[in-house]
């Protein structure tokens, strides 16, 4: 047990609730599975969206200037959502906000069957919106409440936690393109997800930790964040710390990375290294499967080593990979660079995450959900303007060139940010 009462920052394991003691191994391992389930249906629901969007395109005649002006309207309302839900967390505990958020989700999927049978492009638009305010809701809720088990059972689980999230996609895309290729309509296929995940919200939410263990009440919640307003810091600034904002800039160009890798890792491959385009798909295939990999045995190795030594050693594996991909003289090579990249990011931004909810208040902010909506906020906003910026710069310097001052950005960041932790 004395390696239970270790620090999370640059230690072998979390500090240990007052009741893990009393907990059975069945119990902590049922906790842990309910921490992971919302991280799985966040995964599996947005898969589900994506295989369907040119489904909506062609039913409501959008160019694509058109279809991306809608699909920033979940990215937008996402993002206020998560500007709230730390005090919510704050005042109610994560578990019951991870409960309506991973009942509200899929429902909201569920809900673009009506507007598109409608033909109401309105009706859409304000499905969007729902959808978008599901996600930052239950976002910051399940990784509060992945602290929160952390806290209290004294073990690692957000690298598993994130791993859930990608098999939840990876299982997503490929039913959905199996419904695709079946013929099943948008009903039968939503109808589908919708009542397997609402089962699963069900059973897993039963087994979250109770509300009190996170709960601070409305009244503490309102000092905090009057407490942190107050702070040397005002408006926008109110609740950031210097260390707050390391470890934030540092996640975004994590996940800036790992959307670049989507986005323009088979481009790359096909325009630049002449790869074809079956062979061009290998890269994000190649890099997804590591991450997910890399991720299942990540909570091990954190407890093992601690997150110094995980980060400082994913860090280099990643930079490591994407130098051979900058440097590969052809998509053969760029792959295995890929993969390696994938294995190295896998488990940064989990560790990131911990160390963020772990700090809590000694990171400036209300509380530790305060913190992680705060942090959020800045990795989902780089996850989607990344691969755009990354676009413009491509257009003026070259999509190499452009790799080789993300590789030169990646290290300054991980070089900056270890030292927060």
């Amino acid at each position: 047990m004395a390696e239970a009462e270790k620090s999370v920052t640059g230690q072998g394991a979390v500090r240990s609730g007052p009741g893990v003691r009393d907990r059975a191994a069945p119990e902590l391992g049922r906790i842990r599975w309910a921490s992971m389930a919302p991280f799985f249906l966040t995964g599996f629901v947005f898969a589900s969206y994506f295989v369907r969007i040119p489904l909506w395109k062609s039913r409501f005649s959008l160019s694509e200037g058109e279809l991306g002006l809608l699909l920033m309207v979940p990215i937008v309302t996402g993002l206020l959502a998560m500007q709230a839900t730390g005090g919510l967390v704050g005042r109610c505990g994560s578990a019951p906000v991870v409960r309506v958020a991973a009942l509200a989700l899929p429902l909201s999927l569920v809900a673009f069957v009506p507007a598109t049978s409608a033909h109401s492009l309105v009706w859409f638009g304000l499905t969007l919106a729902l959808f978008g305010a599901a996600d930052g809701l239950i976002d910051v809720s399940m990784n509060a409440h992945a602290i929160a088990v952390e806290k209290e059972t004294g073990r690692h689980v957000m690298n598993g936690c994130h791993a859930a999230w990608s098999i939840g996609s990876a299982v997503g895309s490929l039913l959905g393109g199996a419904a695709l290729k079946a013929g099943y309509s948008l009903t039968a296929h939503y109808a589908a997800v919708g009542a397997a995940m609402v089962a699963l919200t069900l059973t897993a939410g039963r087994h979250l930790l109770p509300a009190r263990v996170d709960r601070i009440g409305r009244r503490a919640a309102d000092r905090k964040e009057a407490g942190a307003a107050s702070g040397s810091r005002s408006g926008v600034w109110a609740g950031w710390s210097t260390r707050l904002l390391l470890l934030g800039l540092t996640g975004t160009v994590v996940l800036v990375c790992s959307g670049v890798v989507g986005n323009w890792g088979g481009i790359y491959l096909h325009d630049v290294l002449g790869a074809s385009l079956a062979t061009a798909s290998l890269g994000y295939i190649a890099y997804s499967a590591c991450e997910a990999g890399a991720r299942l045995v990540g909570d091990r190795l954190h407890e093992r080593y601690g997150a110094r030594v995980l980060v400082r050693w994913g860090g280099g594996v990643a930079v490591l990979g994407l130098a051979v991909v900058v440097l590969a003289p052809g998509p053969v090579t760029a792959v295995a660079g890929f993969a390696l990249f994938g294995l190295g990011l896998s488990v940064l931004v989990p560790v990131i995450f911990s160390a963020v909810g772990h700090g809590g208040e000694d990171l400036g902010a209300a509380s530790a959900a305060d913190a992680l909506a705060k942090v959020n906020t800045m990795t989902y906003s780089g996850l989607l303007i990344g691969p755009v910026l990354v676009g413009w710069c491509a257009g003026g310097l070259g999509l190499r060139t452009t790799l080789c001052g993300l590789l030169v950005l990646l290290a300054a960041a991980l070089g900056a940010g270890l030292r927060k932790l």
